[in-house]
C-alpha cells in the first residue's frame, strides 16, 4: 500500500464531534512480508517480543499513513498484531483461553487453523487488555480518525461450544449473555479511556444466522435462531448503554471470508429486524455478490442519522469494480434507504486471518482508492 510516485495525496479531514465517513474500510489489510517473518519467528522462539513489537510498529506506521495518503478519514493498524479477526481478543479475556485440537472452522473450499475460544471461568474485561495498547500506538501514528474493530458478543456465544463452557452458570445462557453485556460494557469504557472514539465490533453471526442451512443445523442443537438474533441485538445494547456522547460505535455483518472463500449465504432479510434495533451508529453490511442478497431490508433502517456503509467493494478478488456500477448501486439502494445515510466500504477486512485474502497489496490499494473516489463522486465529499 506504499503511494505512487508522483501521485496527488489527499489530505482528510481530522476527527468530527462524532466520527461518521462515506468511505472506510472494515479494519483488517493484507500483511507485509515483515511482518509475516517476524511473527513466524517470533512463533518459532526465534525473535524476542519486544523486537517483533518494533517491527509491527514500523509496519503499522506505513500503513497508516498509505490511508491517509489515499485520502481514508479512519485509519486502522490492519490487524497486523493479530492472527484472527476475532480469537486474539477472546483469549486476551479474563475467563477465556485458546486451544488447539481437531480440525478448523470449515469455510466452502477453505479451513481456519484447528483453534477454538474456550470459557474456563466467569468471563472479564482486563485492564491491561493488549489491544488498549494496540489502540494506543495507533492513534499515537494516526492524523486522522483512529478506529479499532474488536470481535461483537455474538461471536463468544456462536464460536464457543457448550461443551467448552466451564462454568456451570453459564448453562443458563441468560447468565453467559449478561455477563456478556457487562463485559462488553467495560471494554467500550477501557477503550475511551485510552481515547477511541471510533469503536467497531464485528457481529458476523447476525449474516450466519441468516443462512438456512446453518439455522437448520442450529434449530437441530436446539437453538431458537430468531429468539438468538433478538438476544444478540439486546447485548450489543446493554455493552453500549451509556457510552460517551461523541463515541461512534459500527457493527459489522459479513458472511465469512477466509482466502477469499466464505461461510453463508443468505439476504440479511431474517436479521434485519434484530439487526436495526441495536443503538449502534453504522452497520457495515455485506453487498458484494448475489449471496448476499438485496437492499430490501435497508427498509427497516430507522430515519435519522443512522449509517450504512454498504460493502460493495469486494477484498476476495483483484478485479477493480467500476464507478458506474457503484453509483448504479446506490440507486438502487436509495429506493430503500434515504441515499444521506449511506456509505461505501469493502464487504470486509483483505486479511481477517493473517494468510489474508487471493488479492496483492496493488489491488487493496486499487480499491480502497475507489472507495475514496467513489464517496467524493456520489457524496461530493469523504465526511459528508
Amino acid at each position: 500500500m506504499t503511494p505512487d510516485a508522483g501521485t496527488t495525496t489527499r489530505t482528510a479531514p481530522r476527527t468530527a464531534a462524532k466520527p461518521r465517513y462515506r468511505a472506510e474500510h472494515v479494519g483488517s489489510l493484507l500483511r507485509p512480508e515483515t511482518v509475516k517473518q517476524a511473527r513466524a519467528a517470533r512463533a518459532a522462539g526465534k525473535l524476542e517480543p519486544e523486537a517483533l513489537a518494533e517491527i509491527e510498529d514500523a509496519a503499522i506506521a506505513r500503513v497508516v499513513a498509505a490511508q491517509q495518503d489515499i485520502g481514508l478519514p479512519v485509519v486502522t493498524d490492519g490487524a497486523f498484531r493479530r492472527a484472527f479477526w476475532h480469537y486474539d481478543f477472546m483469549g486476551a479475556l479474563t475467563g477465556m483461553d485458546l486451544v488447539e485440537r481437531g480440525e478448523g472452522v470449515a469455510f466452502h473450499g477453505a479451513t481456519l487453523k484447528p483453534i477454538h475460544p474456550i470459557i474456563t471461568d466467569r468471563i472479564d474485561f482486563p485492564d491491561d487488555h493488549p489491544m488498549l495498547e494496540h489502540f494506543r500506538y495507533l492513534a499515537s501514528v494516526a492524523k486522522v480518525t483512529p478506529k479499532i474493530s474488536i470481535p461483537g458478543p455474538s461471536c463468544i456465544h456462536f464460536r464457543v461450544a457448550k461443551a467448552d463452557i466451564a462454568p456451570q452458570d453459564y448453562r443458563d445462557e441468560a447468565v453467559l449473555f449478561a455477563d456478556l453485556g457487562k463485559t462488553y460494557r467495560k471494554a467500550v469504557q477501557a477503550f475511551y479511556a485510552a481515547g477511541c472514539r471510533y469503536l467497531q465490533m464485528d457481529d458476523i453471526c447476525f449474516a450466519c444466522l441468516c443462512d438456512p442451512k446453518i439455522r437448520a443445523e442450529k434449530q437441530a442443537e436446539g437453538w431458537d435462531c430468531d429468539a438468538t438474533l433478538r438476544r444478540y441485538a439486546e447485548t450489543i445494547n446493554a455493552a453500549i448503554v451509556g457510552r460517551p456522547a461523541d463515541m461512534t460505535i459500527a457493527m459489522h455483518m459479513c458472511r465469512g471470508n477466509f482466502k477469499s472463500t466464505f461461510v453463508a449465504s443468505g439476504g440479511d432479510d431474517p436479521a434485519a429486524e434484530a439487526i436495526f434495533s441495536t443503538d449502534v451508529d453504522v452497520y457495515f453490511m455485506e453487498y458484494d455478490s448475489d449471496r448476499a442478497g438485496g437492499f430490501e431490508p435497508l427498509r427497516l433502517l430507522p430515519r435519522g442519522d443512522k449509517r450504512v456503509m454498504a460493502g460493495l467493494v469486494t477484498t476476495r478478488t483483484p478485479q477493480l469494480e467500476k464507478l458506474d456500477d457503484l453509483k448504479r448501486a446506490f440507486d438502487a439502494a436509495s429506493r430503500f434507504a434515504d441515499l444521506e445515510q449511506l456509505g461505501l466500504a469493502p464487504q470486509c477486512g483483505f486479511s481477517p486471518t493473517e494468510e489474508g485474502d487471493l488479492v496483492t497489496e496493488d489491488d487493496q490499494k486499487r480499491k480502497l482508492d475507489l472507495v475514496v473516489r467513489a464517496a467524493e463522486a456520489i457524496w461530493g465529499a469523504v465526511d459528508a
